[in-house]
């Protein structure tokens, strides 16, 4: 990670340019994908930087975030300033005080949440790449079996290939998708205000891709799965609409590639995002 004194003078003077001096840079070192991630004080208050040094992945994750802060306007930080400087590509956010949100039953975040992913769902999502395109092309059970057979043990991969390969053209649509919420992807304030964080994989899609994810994430807080459903479908109006087909192929989709995502990399999140996805389509395979 790059501390603003150890950046470039042209990549330094380009923040200070659009934000003015700074007197005090606080590093950011968690949930961070970049190179450079600070809260800044200045003048006018405080701003909150990113930066990726490169052409990458990385870069293109910050372009996104660029783009969700435009579409998403209420919900994701305002985006203050962008600029490319000496292969950077640096981003000032509005600054947002809050804490994640508790997604365990009975939290009384639960109803912010519900609210915020139900406004998300009703934004258009015009120039992100389709959900469907993202989802499409690959068969992960197929992969499983072939790469990490031992994985596939006792699943039917013909039943689950199936199922997964029909959920890229369920999950087309035209609104906004993050596609990574979880507790922590929640920012909320004292006042009451809540935003959603982190909108590195934004896409267009159904929108009830969003609530789909958040069902897992409501499991892996502490609920039974027909609990996390139930209240989905109580909250959330994408999710009570679509049928028990669609949630099992997005169940299968998820399952598949998370544990395929977590045989090529051994990162303790991917290991345990991937036993979360197989659970939970477990459970729906068999409920």
């Amino acid at each position: 990670m790059t501390t603003l004194i150890e950046l470039l003078s042209g990549v330094r003077e380009a923040v200070e340019r659009h934000v003015g001096p700074v007197s005090t840079a606080t590093e950011v070192t968690t949930g961070c994908n970049s190179d450079l991630a600070a809260v800044l004080s200045t003048r006018a208050g405080q701003v909150f930087v990113k930066g990726v040094e490169g052409v990458s992945r990385r870069m293109r994750f910050l372009r996104n975030e660029i783009t969700a802060g435009e579409l998403a306007t209420g919900l994701a930080p305002e985006v203050m300033f962008s600029e490319d400087v000496d292969e950077w590509l640096v981003v000032g956010f509005e600054y947002l005080p809050g804490r994640s949100a508790d997604l365990s039953p009975g939290s009384p975040d639960l109803p912010r949440v519900a609210d915020v992913v139900r406004r998300i769902g009703e934004l258009p999502a015009p120039g992100l790449r389709p959900i469907r395109a993202r989802w499409g092309g690959v068969d992960w059970w197929a992969e499983l079996a072939a790469d990490a057979p031992q994985l596939t043990a006792g699943w039917d991969v013909d039943v689950m290939s199936a199922l997964a390969l029909a959920a890229p053209e369920l999950a087309d649509g035209d609104r906004l998708v993050h596609s990574d919420l979880h507790g922590e992807q929640f920012l909320l304030g004292s006042d009451g205000d809540a935003h959603v964080i982190d909108w590195g994989f934004p896409g267009a899609g159904a929108p009830w891709v969003d609530p789909a994810y958040l069902v897992l994430r409501l499991v892996e807080a502490g609920h039974e799965p027909s609990g996390a459903e139930t209240w989905a479908r109580r909250e959330l109006p994408a999710f009570a609409a679509v049928d028990d087909q669609t949630v099992t192929a997005f169940a299968a989709y998820i399952a598949g590639m998370w544990t395929h995502w977590a045989v090529t990399d051994d990162e303790p999140g991917k290991q345990h995002r991937a036993q979360l996805a197989r659970n939970y389509a477990t459970w729906r395979l068999h409920r």
